[in-house]
């Protein structure tokens, strides 16, 4: 089991957007074109309530219930891994419930908490692990999470998969060395670094980008897979400036430029909940000209 979900993350880990309608509740009929959309995009592996789903923006009965409509809505076309956090009480809740639900695993969300230690998190791990039987993927995004660290909680057999979102590649790499393939070690911090993850021992990496576009972000895998670095920073490139627009305002804009361009396209609303905003009407237009310049919008 653990096996066969690290091959089915070791690729393109796409995070959906939660659609809201304009009151602000779940656009469930949106959400479920925006799974079908990933799914004919190629994407085997989904994470509702991921940082793009804007996790923390939602109850904890509607976290519950995006992963269940998640699960049911793409009826085995991919694997549905649903994001989990808060408290370790919380986290341990939400896990139980996603594998309840039929989800082929959970992602476990940093803990938001102001002080932290290596060891406390790896207790933190220990005890969300030790409440379902799912493979876990952690989700990094504090150097509290140390290799070592991460070579402690590699002691829990159902940890199958790292999601590392801390830029620092000698880091990350002192990782991937002291613990090797035990995990599957995924780039955290999409396209605009995965090339670089790659090259210090990264086999898939998370994208937001493929809720506007999926050719781009598969062309870039089957380029880091295949060894063709040259056409994999091509792709770079072209992406760049799209994924610099979402990390804006200390990476406020993340999902508010997702929302934006599916909204030119036609597939979106734009409406995102505070504390994140909408974008400025500059910040518009730099979405729409990336969107001409992709040849999506005419």
């Amino acid at each position: 089991m653990i096996d066969r979900f690290k091959q089915a993350v070791a690729g393109i880990n796409a995070i959906p957007v939660t659609p809201f309608d304009e009151r602000g509740g779940i656009d469930y009929e949106a959400f479920g074109e925006t799974l079908d959309f990933l799914i004919r995009s190629g994407m085997e592996t989904v994470y509702p309530c991921g940082n793009t789903g804007e996790f923390y923006a939602l109850t904890l009965d509607e976290a519950k219930a995006v992963v269940s409509f998640a699960v049911r809505h793409a009826a085995g076309r991919a694997k549905v891994v649903a994001g989990i956090g808060y408290d370790e009480r919380t986290a341990a809740e939400l896990a139980r419930h996603a594998e309840a639900e039929g989800a082929d695993g959970v992602m476990v969300h940093q803990p938001v908490h102001p002080f932290m230690t290596d060891r406390g998190l790896v207790a933190y791990y220990r005890s969300v692990a030790r409440s379902v039987s799912l493979p876990l993927v952690l989700y990094v995004r504090s150097e509290s999470a140390t290799a070592e660290a991460l070579r402690e909680a590699a002691a829990e057999p159902n940890i199958a998969a790292v999601k590392y979102a801390v830029n620092d590649l000698p880091a990350f790499a002192k990782a991937v060395r002291l613990i090797g393939d035990r995990f599957a070690w995924i780039c955290g911090t999409a396209e605009k670094w995965a090339p670089f993850f790659f090259a210090a021992g990264a086999v898939g990496f998370t994208s937001g980008l493929v809720n506007v576009d999926g050719g781009r972000s598969v062309r870039m895998l089957e380029a880091l897979r295949e060894g063709r670095f040259g056409d994999a920073m091509a792709i770079w490139e072209d992406v760049r400036p799209f994924e610099e627009l979402r990390e804006a305002r200390r990476s406020g804009n993340n999902v508010s430029v997702v929302k934006e361009a599916m909204a030119q396209l036609g597939r979106s609303n734009g409406v995102v909940r505070p504390p994140i905003a909408p974008l400025l009407a500059e910040e518009k237009a730099q979405v729409r000209d990336i969107l001409r310049r992709w040849g999506l919008l005419a």
